[in-house]
């Protein structure tokens, strides 16, 4: 069956204009929270949503445009809604997340000691693929973006790419669609400058007309719409749009 996305943010991690590049994935029945940044509340405002229509998360890496909302997810799942949601993590992140992002806004002795007392955590290894639900088959893939740190792509039920933050790998998208039947590319894209933690436009529009007539661009900075028609035949996602996958 075919499921929808809908971009809650398509912004870069500094765009003022657009919300952080996250994202609710559903199969009509179960929804799923693509990171959750420090923009996800209000995003999911905007759109007449809240934190209680989501059904699990899962985040790709550490940073605050993935992570930044996941303070007042867990409250409002603990205090509001009475409820752990299910927490798709790599295993490799799971200490991390805690101790170095959480911990010290969300602990309270005796309460809150670890992700366990908010979510029903569950850690995933690379490159295998797991049912979240009854239609969201999932994979993570690792994908290089800040030296030093895990961060890992989605391959979503062996059709959709969806990439975390990452550099310029074009032998990826090619083994992805040539030998593993990706049908849809969803790319972070810098618009400007070198690429040094992240996969610029000029290098996507190296690619071949093959993949780039199935790539759409994401995490975008504010001047967006100064590149609209220069981008090789690539479309940007918008954000708010449901698209179907």
């Amino acid at each position: 069956m075919n499921l929808e996305l809908q971009m809650i943010g398509t912004g870069s991690a500094f765009a003022k204009t657009y919300f952080n590049n996250n994202a609710l994935l559903t199969d009509g029945a179960f929804t799923l929270l693509i990171d959750c940044g420090v923009t996800a509340p209000l995003a999911l405002h905007r759109l007449g949503k809240s934190f209680d229509d989501v059904d699990a998360v899962l985040i790709t890496h550490i940073h605050a445009d993935h992570v930044g909302g996941l303070e007042e997810l867990a409250f409002k799942m603990k205090f509001t809604y009475k409820r752990k949601i299910k927490l798709y993590i790599a295993e490799t992140l799971v200490t991390a997340l805690w101790e170095h992002s959480l911990r010290g806004g969300l602990y309270q002795e005796g309460e809150i000691t670890c992700l366990e007392d908010l979510f029903e955590v569950c850690p995933l290894a690379p490159e295998q693929a797991y049912d979240i639900s009854g239609h969201i088959r999932v994979e993570l893939i690792p994908t290089r973006h800040i030296p030093g740190k895990n961060s890992y792509s989605l391959f979503i039920n062996e059709r959709l790419f969806y990439s975390a933050d990452m550099v310029y790998d074009p032998g990826l998208l090619q083994q992805l669609v040539e030998r593993r039947g990706c049908r849809m590319i969803m790319h972070d894209c810098q618009l400007e400058g070198p690429g040094e933690v992240h996969t610029t436009l000029d290098e996507l529009m190296r690619l071949p007309e093959q993949i780039r007539s199935i790539t759409y661009l994401m995490h975008y900075a504010d001047n967006k719409d100064d590149f609209v028609g220069k981008t090789g035949g690539m479309a940007f996602i918008e954000q708010g749009r449901i698209y179907s996958v």
